[in-house]
């Protein structure tokens, strides 16, 4: 019976002994794996946190990048400063119709020498007209001027592209000059405002009597950023000019070579007939 009693009590230990070790097994592995858990969500927070705190330093560079630029500005005089920006405004509307509207008169010269050619073999010089009339751009304008000319004699349809390319091209070239206007008045400008500048700079010395870098300081500040602002404008403009430079050359050379192509097309529709 003490055997029994014995076994019993050392059966009930051994038992309450395993249930404790189990529950603090699964209690550490419940811990480890919250670690675990909480490991592998740090790196699911850390890119977000870094792309939050990326996106506030931007944000926060974009808005003093934008008051230093302010700043500078009232710094450098809004009469002198102004005009500038004035200039830098006209300067860019004028560019930006002119790109457009050069976008506009660009041709497909093949397809449309294509389709004139095929006209006048099916339904002759009208259906050519109509061909070009319907079609954008200055080439096609150039082609029925040519071709109204074409009861006269290939000379006078040579001479009618010649005087009528010309005028074309005094259409591309609109606006050019007042964006050349532009490129030349905002550096002079900022020079007159760098002169300025240094006369106040030279009022202030002789009101003082006596050279002190404060008294100069805001002078000289004034010449440098008007100056700065002038050619900040004309570089810009710059860059559109020789953008609608080149393609208004570019638009030349397509309106020559297409008028040269056109009149060997009537010349051979001459031999057909």
């Amino acid at each position: 019976m003490k055997k029994l009693s014995f076994v019993w009590i050392v059966t009930v230990a051994l038992t309450f002994l395993s249930a404790t070790l189990y529950a603090q097994d699964s209690s550490e592995s419940s811990s480890m794996s919250d670690s675990t858990t909480a490991v592998a969500e740090e790196p699911a927070e850390e890119p977000a946190v870094a792309i939050a705190e990326e996106i506030a330093v931007e944000e926060e560079q974009s808005e003093s990048f934008h008051n230093v630029v302010k700043q500078q500005f009232i710094d450098g005089g809004p009469e002198f400063m102004g005009i500038v920006l004035l200039c830098l405004i006209l300067g860019l509307a004028v560019a930006i119709e002119r790109i457009i509207t050069l976008n506009l008169a660009t041709t497909n010269t093949k397809k449309l020498l294509a389709n004139v050619e095929e006209a006048l073999s099916t339904g002759g010089v009208e259906a050519a007209k109509e061909v070009c009339k319907n079609t954008r751009g200055p080439v096609a304008s150039i082609f029925v001027q040519g071709m109204m000319r074409m009861s006269e004699g290939i000379e006078m349809v040579e001479k009618s592209i010649i005087s009528y390319g010309s005028v074309e091209m005094g259409k591309l070239e609109r606006g050019m000059v007042w964006i050349s206007l532009f490129i030349s008045l905002a550096p002079m400008l900022g020079f007159m405002g760098t002169v300025i500048g240094m006369i106040d700079a030279f009022d202030a010395i002789a009101e003082a009597g006596d050279v002190s870098p404060s008294l100069v300081a805001s002078g000289i500040k004034v010449a440098l950023l008007t100056t700065v602002g002038g050619l900040i404008v004309a570089v810009i403009l710059q860059l559109f000019y020789n953008y609608l430079i080149a393609k208004i050359d570019s638009l030349v050379n397509s309106m020559e070579d297409a008028s040269i192509t056109l009149v060997d097309v009537l010349v051979k529709h001459n031999l057909a007939k």
